[in-house]
């Protein structure tokens, strides 16, 4: 191969291309992506960011050690099609780029609210995205965050450090509840009311008041809430569409093996965008979160170039945090429907204290912590050892 083609300026992307050198890559690399921006960090966009405590420049991943990485970046244009035939990567604009493989890196998008929004409605997953937001952020705001997820909650959180008035809406009955289970989601969901912002569970979005400007919020419940801000955190969509007819399996992302390869040798998937098999689940499973970007390149650049890569074993078992209200929430493993949970150390009451799941033979799968990050740490690589 001469020339390798990775599609998504995003932290899978760059992971990527900082692998293929690694790996002693030494021809060609082309990097495409959508937004105008070189890669950047996308989780201080809800927390640090967001709170004007850093700035563009300091979110950015590229450094000066990648100016000898060579890349070639093409940037504010949108990968339209592959094909597959004709070994090219085809831009929006029409104009194509040949290549000997590609490693896609799309990342995912925020779900929309359905239908046309009025002004002061946002979602959060680009940098643009956070640039409209934080300049609403104002105290006194009066905001409503739609979905108590991860993104959601980081939101509320640092909107309540602003001192906004902050109301979050959650469709299901505690937050969190499909990562973390009832249990540990209405747990977590506390952290919400101890900080001032008012938690509504059990309902849903159902209208957005207000003709040129968002007045309020009218829930499926009947109740309306006055909103200066809306958020609509309600989930993120894999960018994969610019993919039909390419061959390719999709199916809630990019289907690949627990290596990144997918059905075509030359094609790989990597971050948001892929639905990776997974060894320490037994399934597949499409990860959102910024570890598997990170680590998940190295093996794919790997086996496309047919190397051995050998990771250290917690690598495998899945992993993600949230910083919310000056808690730094973790997890690693995988929740099935059948676990139950095992208080290990502290008080969930006090918000202090780390969790085991249990599969049906009481054997622990996952591990979730509140502020203890050692034993956290310990137990991540004890469940990998348990593999």
């Amino acid at each position: 191969m001469e020339h390798i083609t990775v599609v998504g300026a995003s932290l899978a992307g760059l992971a990527t291309v900082r692998a293929l050198r690694a790996q002693e890559f030494e021809g060609r690399i082309t990097v495409i992506g959508d937004e105008q921006h070189e890669p950047y960090d996308r989780p201080p966009l809800s927390k640090e960011y967001l709170a004007g405590t850093v700035s563009e420049e300091d979110i950015g991943l590229t450094d000066s050690d990648d100016v000898e990485l060579g890349v070639e970046w093409v940037l504010g244009q949108a990968a339209s099609s592959l094909d597959n035939a004709g070994k090219a990567v085809v831009l929006e604009d029409g104009s194509r780029v040949g290549t000997d493989a590609v490693v896609l890196a799309t990342g995912a998008r925020a779900r929309q609210f359905p239908g046309g929004c009025p002004q002061g409605v946002h979602t959060l997953r680009t940098l643009d995205d956070a640039r409209a937001l934080r300049s609403e952020l104002v105290p006194g705001a009066r905001l409503v965050v739609i979905g108590a997820g991860f993104i959601g909650a980081e939101i509320a959180s640092t909107a309540a450090a602003l001192g906004c008035e902050v109301d979050v809406v959650e469709a299901a009955d505690v937050p969190l509840q499909r990562p973390l289970g009832a249990e540990m989601g209405a747990v977590c969901g506390r952290l919400h009311a101890r900080n001032g912002a008012r938690l509504h569970v059990g309902t849903g979005l159902a209208e957005l008041v207000g003709e040129t400007r968002v007045t309020a919020v009218r829930l499926t419940d009947g109740r309306e809430l006055p909103a200066d801000v809306v958020v609509v955190g309600i989930g993120a969509q894999p960018n994969t569409e610019w993919l039909a007819g390419s061959g390719l399996e999709i199916d809630d992302g990019v289907r690949t093996d627990e290596q990144g390869r997918t059905t075509i040798p030359e094609v790989l998937a990597v971050g948001d965008c892929a639905h990776s098999y997974r060894d320490y689940t037994a399934g597949w499973l499409r990860l959102e979160h910024w570890t598997n970007a990170l680590q998940q390149p190295a093996a794919a650049v790997a086996a496309l170039l047919g190397r051995e890569h050998s990771a250290p074993a917690h690598h495998s078992v899945p992993y993600f945090w949230s910083d919310q209200y000056g808690h730094k929430i973790q997890f690693a493993g995988h929740r099935s429907a059948d676990c139950t949970v095992q208080v290990e150390e502290g008080d969930p009451d006090s918000g202090d204290f780390l969790a085991l799941y249990l599969d049906a033979e009481e054997r622990p799968v996952g591990v979730l912590a509140i502020d203890r990050a050692r034993p956290f740490g310990q137990w991540r690589r004890k469940l990998a050892k348990s593999r």
